[in-house]
């Protein structure tokens, strides 16, 4: 394979950057600011400060990696990046519906097809 055809187009790094910044933006915000997210959730709750930083650091997880994926612009890290992004969306999706809550199922679906897109631009290159 030659550099150009090895090479990932710059939208998709640039894409992918923002998702990790993204990540652990959100990450941050919920381990310092959880209210600001979890407006439902009684914050005094025996245990809940546990979930939110389970959650913050699975946020931040899936930043890093991410954020070290398009550092090394690898085509097959960023797959599994976006698989991750696509089967966590999928979850949500289906909280959302459980939950009843059209904000939660809307924006998972957005996200299951940018993630979808993303998989597709990474990979139809092979």
């Amino acid at each position: 394979m030659t550099e150009r055809e090895n090479s990932i187009p710059k939208w998709i790094l640039i894409v992918s950057g923002l998702f990790a910044l993204l990540e652990i933006s959100v990450s941050l915000s919920i381990y310092f600011s959880p209210e600001s997210i979890l407006e439902t959730v009684d914050h005094n709750a025996i245990g809940v400060d546990y979930l939110f930083y389970m959650w913050a650091t699975r946020q931040f997880a899936l930043g890093f990696i991410f954020g070290f994926a398009t550092f090394k612009k690898s085509v097959p890290m960023l797959t599994i990046a976006y698989i991750f992004l696509l089967v966590m969306f999928v979850g949500d999706l289906l909280i959302g519906i459980s939950q009843k809550e059209n904000a939660l199922i809307i924006s998972a679906i957005v996200m299951c097809i940018i993630s979808s897109a993303m998989l597709f631009a990474l990979n139809k290159r092979k």
